[in-house]
C-alpha cells in the first residue's frame, strides 16, 4: 500500500465513532515505534512532521522514513501530513515533496485572510489528490514554532465553521476547545475542561464533517514521574484526561495529535536506561528502549483512546 491522503480514512471514522491518532515524527525510532504498534494493531495512521522535525531531520529524511515504514508495513493505510503549515509557500513545498496531507495554520490570522490563504492551499493540494485541514481559534501553549500565550487563546466560534468550511473547501477542521499545546496544559489543581458543547454545536453545523484536536496529549504521570526520577526536571506536567479524548473521538473527532506523550515516553525510557546502565555508549541500546516505549505508548493510545484498533 502506498501513501494514503485522510479522505477516505475520515469518512469511515466518523461513521464508525472512533479517531485516528496524528503522531508526530522526528527520528527513525519514532516512525518505526509508530507504525510497529499500529501494525500490530491493524490500525490507520498519520505520521505528521512539524515545523521543529522538518528543520531538525529535514524534509527528505522524514518522507524516506516514512516510505520505508511503508514498505515494511504494506498492509495499513499511512498518511504523511505536514502539521502547522505557517503559509501558503511551505504547503506547497511539502506538497511538491510527496506529502498527502498538510495543514495550513491561518489561525493568528484576520478571518477573512485565513479564508482567503486556506483557499489556496487548497486549490493547489486538490490538484495533487492532497487533502487540507485548517484551523479555526488558537490554542494556548508551546510546540516547536507554535507559541500562543494563554490570555490570547480563544474558542472555535460555531458561527464561523460553515462559511469557513463552504468558501474555503477544505477537508477537515482543527478547533479549539479547551486543549492546548505542550506538557503544561493546567496548572496544579485546575480542573482539566474540554467545551463539549462547543464541539456538539459544530457538529451539527457540520453532519458528516471532520473535526480535529491538536494539543491533545494526556501527558502520562508514569513518564513524568520516571522523567523526575532520573534525573529532569518535570513539575506539574498535566494533559487531557483520557477519558475526555475518548468522548471526543466518539463524536467528531476523526484526528487527535499526539506529540508531548511520544517525547515524555522516549525520554523518560532514555533517561532510566542511561542511569541504571552507565557503562553503555551504544546508542542502539537506549534508543532501543525509547522506540519501545513509544511502541507501548502507541498502542496504548490505539486501543483506550483512539478505538481505531482493527480499523486499517
Amino acid at each position: 500500500m502506498s501513501l494514503v491522503n485522510t479522505k477516505e480514512l475520515f469518512k469511515k471514522a466518523y461513521e464508525g465513532g472512533y479517531a485516528i491518532g496524528a503522531f508526530n515524527i522526528n527520528n527513525m525510532e519514532i516512525v518505526q515505534g509508530v507504525t510497529d504498534a499500529a501494525a500490530e494493531l491493524k490500525a490507520p495512521v498519520i505520521l505528521q512532521a512539524s515545523a521543529g522535525a522538518r528543520k531538525y531531520a529535514s524534509p527528505a529524511y522524514l518522507k524516506k522514513l516514512v516510505e520505508a515504514a511503508v514498505v515494511v508495513h504494506p498492509e495499513i493505510p499511512i498518511v504523511l501530513h505536514l502539521d502547522h503549515g505557517a503559509s501558503f509557500e511551505v504547503c506547497k513545498d511539502c506538497i511538491d515533496d510527496g506529502f498527502t496531507s498538510v495543514m495550513f495554520d491561518g489561525s493568528s490570522l484576520p478571518y477573512e485572510e485565513n479564508v482567503a490563504e486556506t483557499r489556496k492551499v487548497v486549490e493547489y493540494a486538490h490538484k495533487y489528490g492532497v487533502t487540507v485541514e485548517a484551523e479555526l481559534g488558537r490554542l494556548a501553549g508551546i510546540e516547536d514554532a507554535v507559541n500562543v500565550d494563554a490570555d490570547k487563546a480563544q474558542f472555535t466560534d460555531p458561527n464561523e465553521v460553515q462559511d469557513f468550511v463552504t468558501r474555503t473547501g477544505v477537508d477537515s477542521l482543527a478547533i479549539a476547545i479547551g486543549t492546548s499545546h505542550g506538557a503544561y496544559k493546567f496548572k496544579p489543581g485546575q480542573k482539566p475542561r474540554l467545551r463539549f458543547d462547543i464541539l456538539k454545536e459544530v457538529s451539527d453545523r457540520l453532519p458528516g464533517f471532520p473535526i480535529v484536536l491538536h494539543g491533545a496529549s494526556s501527558v502520562p504521570q508514569e513518564y513524568v514521574k520516571m522523567v523526575n526520577e532520573f534525573g529532569g526536571k518535570m513539575p506539574d506536567a498535566i494533559g487531557i484526561p483520557e477519558e475526555m479524548l475518548r468522548q471526543a473521538a466518539t463524536m467528531a473527532v476523526c484526528k487527535i495529535n499526539i506529540d508531548s506523550d511520544l517525547r515524555l515516553a522516549m525520554t523518560g525510557s532514555i533517561r532510566k536506561h542511561l542511569v541504571e546502565h552507565p557503562d553503555h555508549f551504544d546508542p542502539r541500546q537506549y534508543l532501543g528502549d525509547g522506540r519501545e516505549a513509544v511502541k507501548a505508548l502507541v498502542a496504548h493510545k490505539i486501543t483506550a483512546v483512539l478505538g481505531c484498533a482493527g480499523k486499517a
